[in-house]
């Protein structure tokens, strides 16, 4: 057996893109090794990102640390692939020759082929699957927006929507593997369908895939704020699979900031969407992201987006501090004017607002029932999530039962439990 090890780094996007790559892989000819394998392989992967700055650190520390392994004779080939790779194609090579061979982004069949192996068309849909009741499925790649952080589009390139017979294949392999919840991901879930069919088509994605038998939950996230489709609003309000949950990355509130970031919306349409999904999808959980200290963004403009969140009290929020990268449009347009210092103020600032938010939130729910999807088993309790926690960037619900309880036979499972205790992200559940 040929043993490969693949480190994967970045996105839920990448990791789709390595269990793509390991479908491809006979069984009988390759093992898989865990990320956590130490010892000693045939071929060593990783799976890179280049999003951000600390992203590009994590990934360059990471070809180091396992080039260490391949000059100790550890691992026989080390191949580098991601977005880290397809964004310095050219400069990546010279400074790390160690690394046998670089491929890009999207890439996977001439990875395939270093392996080896022939690329086999029927396996396009194919995952190399952990077994867990949740997976992300990729809807499309790329993107044709040009937001002035945003380094996307130069590394994936243009968006091209997935086929929709073909996510409905994909879906209908993972629901045979025991998957019960799909996470509809892509660098914009709403502009699905524009490339292949002239319209936006989520929605549709949305009914096919609530046809799948054995697929009972449907999650949205990243989904662009410009032109979101009215048919998505109803889906969430009316489909019983689709999650009353919404991951929209906003970014901003203020028009001058929101101008500068080429966004192509203003704060009141921003405003007016986050009233009609609190008004039409009642009791929806909506989750986004924003950055602070975009070029542009003075005292004034930070106070604004506090008291946007403030207002909205979004169930969960994450957020960047924004770093200038090379070839995008902010960098070549816009002076980076916010001191480092002043950004991590408003970083700490707008996080501790959210952290007070979420605090509220999770209070509220103290007392009621749900619904949950158990992802695990840690320490005698289930780990387990409802429409409103999606895996990985959410809180978990952890649930205690009854002395005598077969927990791994719930693993998987829908289960109903009761709240008892909020803390700050997570919560606490009995068994009912």
């Amino acid at each position: 057996m040929t043993s490969v090890q693949v480190i994967t780094l970045g996105c839920s996007k990448n990791t789709v893109d390595t269990e793509h790559l390991l479908a491809q892989l006979p069984g009988d000819r390759f093992e898989v090794l865990p990320e956590s394998w130490a010892g000693p392989v045939d071929y060593l992967l990783v799976n890179t990102c280049g999003f951000i700055g600390d992203a590009k650190q994590e990934s360059i520390q990471a070809i180091l640390e396992q080039a260490a392994r391949r000059k100790e004779g550890v691992a026989g080939r080390l191949y580098v692939f991601g977005c880290l790779s397809q964004r310095y194609s050219s400069e990546l090579p010279a400074l790390m020759p160690e690394v046998d061979g670089w491929f890009g982004a999207r890439d996977l069949d001439p990875i395939v082929r270093a392996l080896g192996v022939s690329p086999r068309e029927s396996l396009r849909t194919s995952r190399y699957f952990s077994g867990a009741p949740f997976a992300c499925i990729k809807i499309s790649e790329g993107c044709d927006r040009r937001c002035s952080y945003c380094a996307i589009p130069y590394i994936r390139g243009a968006h091209r929507s997935v086929p929709l017979e073909k996510i409905v294949e994909e879906a209908q392999k993972l629901a045979a593997l025991g998957v019960k919840e799909l996470l509809l991901i892509a660098q914009d879930t709403t502009y699905y369908g524009l490339d292949l069919y002239g319209k936006r088509r989520l929605a549709d994605v949305l009914r096919a895939l609530s046809d799948v038998p054995g697929i009972e939950r449907l999650r949205i996230h990243y989904s662009y704020p410009e032109g979101f489709p009215d048919d998505v609003i109803r889906e969430l309000a009316e489909n019983p699979k689709v999650c009353r949950y919404m991951d929209i990355p906003l970014q901003h509130v203020s028009d001058k900031v929101l101008s500068n970031m080429h966004r192509h919306v203003d704060g009141a349409w921003t405003r007016q969407l986050i009233r009609r999904l609190r008004s039409e999808v009642p009791g929806v959980a909506l989750r986004t992201t924003l950055i602070v200290g975009h070029p542009g963004e003075g005292e004034a403009e930070f106070e604004e987006l506090m008291d946007f969140v403030r207002e909205s009290r979004f169930e969960r929020l994450g957020a960047f501090m924004y770093s200038e990268e090379e070839g995008t449009w902010g960098a070549a347009h816009l002076e980076d004017d916010v001191p480092q210092e002043e950004k991590q103020r408003r970083f700490d600032a707008l996080m501790s607002l959210q952290r007070e938010i979420s605090s509220e939130y999770n209070a509220s729910r103290v007392g009621k029932e749900y619904s949950v999807l158990v992802d695990s088993v840690l320490d005698g309790r289930l780990i387990a999530r409802s429409e409103f926690e999606s895996p990985d960037v959410d809180g978990e619900i952890v649930v205690s039962c009854p002395s005598g309880t077969d927990l791994d036979s719930l693993v998987g499972q829908f289960v109903r439990v009761r709240v008892t205790e909020a803390l700050d992200y997570d919560l606490l559940a009995e068994l009912i």
